[in-house]
């Protein structure tokens, strides 16, 4: 590929990146929207030999992946303390910790996953992108042990609302709940919630350029 292609293919990421966020609501300043170009830069030349995604084409990796998980940080708002279990490739959890590191300074994020490739993936863009408010786990969640509750549990497409709620919950605070980021809406799923948890709301997301359906599910101990 020349640079001449190169250069117009970053100005058109940068231009999606822009308009889409614009779309969301969202204000990026000039440092989140450099750092979320880097990472997707990362994660495609990453990508080439660790597989972290299906997704060969940036384009698509920019509306897939970062504008789907931006679509979903207004959510995040209020969160102190957030963990993003089965991680993988850092979504949501390193485009929120890009944002959250001048939105919202106080908040940390941290990420587990059980493949190595993806948590040594998910180190390498901590380091280069410097998110000090970030923390990488290789772990099982259900074996997972930190210091500090969280606050806010999330998840994108990692296992059924069942599993996700009983592998995770001894790490979740009282009064903390899960934001669950789920394309069709998971009404099977709901139905099958373990004891003592209620969905609290959910809301359906419109993430720009992609036609597919998006929702977040709010849960709490009921």
């Amino acid at each position: 590929m020349n640079t001449t292609t190169t250069t117009t293919t970053d100005l058109q990421l940068a231009d999606t990146l822009t308009a889409g966020a614009e779309a969301l609501g969202l204000t990026l300043s000039a440092g989140q929207h450099k750092k979320l170009l880097a990472y997707l830069t990362l994660m495609a030349k990453w990508n080439r030999t660790y597989n972290l995604t299906a997704l060969r084409d940036p384009a698509q990796m920019m509306t897939h992946h970062l504008l789907d998980s931006l679509a979903a940080v207004p959510a995040f708002a209020q969160a102190d303390n957030v963990l993003d279990v089965g991680a993988g490739g850092g979504l949501p959890g390193i485009v929120l910790a890009i944002w959250a590191a001048e939105a919202r300074p106080g908040m940390k994020v941290s990420m587990v996953d059980t493949v190595h490739k993806k948590t040594a993936f998910l180190t390498q863009a901590k380091a280069e992108l410097q998110l000090s408010n970030v923390s990488v786990h290789t772990a099982r969640v259900e074996q997972l042990q930190v210091g500090q509750l969280f606050d806010v549990i999330t998840s994108r497409a990692f296992a059924e609302l069942n599993d996700f709620i009983n592998w995770s919950n001894h790490l979740l605070q009282p009064g903390g709940r899960y934001i669950a980021m789920k394309g069709v809406m998971p009404q099977e799923e709901i139905a099958r919630l373990p004891d003592g948890w209620k969905v609290e709301k959910t809301q359906a997301l419109q993430v720009p350029g992609l036609d597919a359906e998006r929702h977040l599910i709010f849960i709490e101990r009921s």
